[in-house]
């Protein structure tokens, strides 16, 4: 298996980490957790138990995945964002049978310092703004940011902020494709 490791990360028996993933510094996979091909774990980052991860997902330092969280592939995390797997927490009061799943789909980007409340889903290739608060649920290619997060637009696969003309098509300027906005969803349109 090749798999890269740095000496000072703590890798726990039961996790499963694929082919081509690398984890830095600090960091620590714990038992049930499922980490895909071809990952980057950054430094002082944990991974708990029953989280999974797709491939390609990249995890950028400082950044705690809990349990409860599902990321598919080519998912972007950005340095020190938040998760949260509990509405309500209480020190005093276990709250570990109430934790909430979240899940981040396909190709998204959560921004540096962002906090995501537990319990949503984060559509394909949504793209959450640094430091935005997310408390609800984000369309696929939508784009969010602020406090609490909000629509601010759309986004391409490729990242980049997408404009829609009359016809409410817009083209990506890296790749060159075509988006349509119907009914307050975007979809890729494919050429046959």
């Amino acid at each position: 298996m090749n798999v890269q490791i740095h000496p000072t990360a703590v890798i726990d028996e039961g996790c499963q980490i694929g082919n081509g993933t690398k984890i830095w510094h600090f960091s620590h996979i714990m038992p049930g957790a499922v980490i895909g091909e071809n990952c980057n774990i950054g430094q002082n980052v944990v991974i708990s138990p029953g989280v999974i991860l797709g491939n390609n997902v990249k995890v950028q330092n400082n950044v705690s995945v809990y349990t409860g969280v599902i990321c598919e592939d080519d998912v972007f995390l950005g340095p020190s964002m938040v998760f949260t797997n509990v509405i309500n927490p209480r020190s005093a009061i276990p709250r570990k049978n109430e934790y909430k799943q979240t899940l981040v789909k396909k190709g998204a980007t959560i921004g540096a310092n962002a906090t995501i409340v537990c319990g949503i889903t984060l559509g394909e290739y949504a793209f959450v703004g640094a430091g935005s608060v997310v408390t609800k649920d984000v369309k696929p290619f939508e784009l969010v940011f602020g406090n609490p997060a909000r629509h601010r637009g759309w986004m391409s696969v490729h990242g980049h902020k997408l404009n829609f003309d009359k016809n409410s098509v817009a083209v990506c300027p890296e790749s060159g494709w075509k988006y349509k906005l119907a009914n307050d969803q975007v979809t890729l349109e494919i050429d046959e």
